[in-house]
């Protein structure tokens, strides 16, 4: 008898791609909302902390109008990523497994090097956008990146709406990206172990086989976002779990 013994190779994780109509992603958002209320405290937790988050970017990047921008920005770009406890919470109450903020932690240590490697993506794409930016402000928008005296204590530089618009249209294209490859990469990696380029591969195909219902899902998003900036990040405590959690869902209806 002859054994083959295959070393340092893993096998391919098999993701079924689910279509869904142009409005479900409204479901998501309700059933997003019933976790909201349900879980309570440790999702909430979660909120007040991504919302901690922006507020010390926004802090940071008050002084000049491009930081702004670029810490706004930088902090969309990433969010992904930080939902990931929340959809760990939204796994738990679904699984009926215990639920509290410390178990929401738990999805860390479970798969850390796909959590890991998609960070390292992310961070790449926001990498690219402040490098970009600073390639549009020098010659395309005839702008220059503010000085450090500039950063640190502020001045008169501002942008134009022209320049502005050009700006946050570069920066929604990179945010597009970003949707893309993250619809269902979090909880595909929390629940099902796969590494950063299946999850991406697999929110990707999901993307391209839903495209109504990303539109809407992605519009959606923009508007909850919205709310919670309007409300000077007071709102992120409830946004960032109610996505956290819709996101859960999506999955859950995306993958077979």
């Amino acid at each position: 008898m002859t054994t083959s013994v295959s070393i340092g190779r893993v096998e391919a994780l098999h993701v079924e791609i689910r279509r869904v109509p142009a409005s479900r992603p409204l479901e998501w958002l309700r059933r997003g909302w019933d976790d909201v209320k349900r879980i309570g405290w440790p999702g909430l937790a979660h909120g007040a902390l991504i919302a901690v988050l922006g507020g010390v970017l926004l802090a940071l990047g008050s002084t000049h109008m491009y930081l702004t921008a670029a810490a706004v920005t930088g902090y969309l770009l990433v969010g992904p990523l930080m939902t990931t406890g929340l959809c760990e919470l939204a796994r738990r109450r679904e699984a009926r497994e215990p639920l509290g903020f410390d178990e929401s932690l738990q999805a860390l240590p479970r798969n850390p090097d796909g959590l890991l490697h998609f960070g390292a993506i992310l961070g790449l794409i926001a990498l690219l956008w402040f490098v970009l930016s600073a390639v549009l402000l020098e010659s395309m928008l005839s702008s220059s990146v503010p000085s450090l005296a500039v950063a640190l204590w502020g001045g008169a530089d501002v942008l134009t709406a022209g320049q502005m618009l050009g700006y946050v249209l570069c920066g929604g294209v990179l945010a597009a990206i970003v949707f893309s490859v993250s619809v269902v990469s979090v909880p595909l990696i929390i629940a099902r172990h796969a590494r950063a380029s299946e999850a991406v591969r697999a929110s990707l195909r999901v993307t391209a086989a839903n495209s109504p219902a990303m539109v809407v899902w992605a519009g959606l998003i923009v508007a909850v976002t919205a709310f919670g900036f309007v409300t000077l990040l007071a709102g992120m405590v409830i946004v960032a779990p109610l996505l956290g959690y819709a996101t859960w869902h999506a999955y859950r209806d995306l993958i077979a």
